[in-house]
């Protein structure tokens, strides 16, 4: 098993609540991840209810197409989400578990530790190299796809102020 792990940090001008639902709707990652430079095609919930501990999803990669769930949800501080890719057969060649911490450092800025941690097994192994690059670049092109988020207007809301 090799061990891939790093973690990055931006800074978030938006509440820290809004800052934690917008990673917590997992339906609504459409609306603000970039369509390209992500491995991430389509997102959705396979379980009912409010996202939570438990709650399922599936990612539909250009790498190949995922499940997942959320491990951790305390709101508005922490969400941890675990994937994992495997065999036809069940075997793992690799999980991951991204995660967000969240700090609000003004009422209208949120500090955004995004640590990421990744398991590759068996002869997936040989590939750990690329595996780390492919990961570092998907995370990165996430969190500044979050922050970025909150820097245009939302969807349905004017640019211009009203006079």
């Amino acid at each position: 098993m090799s061990v891939i792990e790093f973690e990055l940090v931006r800074v978030v001008e938006a509440p820290i609540e809004q800052v934690f639902d917008r990673l917590a709707d997992i339906d609504g990652y459409g609306e603000w991840m970039p369509s390209r430079g992500s491995l991430l095609r389509r997102t959705r919930l396979t379980s009912p209810g409010p996202v939570g501990p438990g709650t399922t999803y599936f990612d539909e990669t250009s790498a190949g197409d995922v499940p997942g769930d959320v491990t951790e949800y305390v709101r508005p501080t922490a969400i941890v989400f675990h994937w994992w890719d495997a065999t036809s057969k069940g075997k793992l060649k690799s999980e991951g578990w991204p995660g967000y911490r969240l700090e609000a450092i003004s009422q209208r800025s949120t500090r955004v530790r995004h640590h990421a941690r990744m398991r590759v097994y068996g002869l997936s192994r040989l590939a750990t190299p690329i595996y780390r690059w492919m990961a570092r670049r998907e995370r990165t092109v996430v969190i500044e796809a979050l922050q970025a988020s909150f820097d245009r207007p939302a969807p349905g809301q004017d640019e211009t102020p009203a006079m």
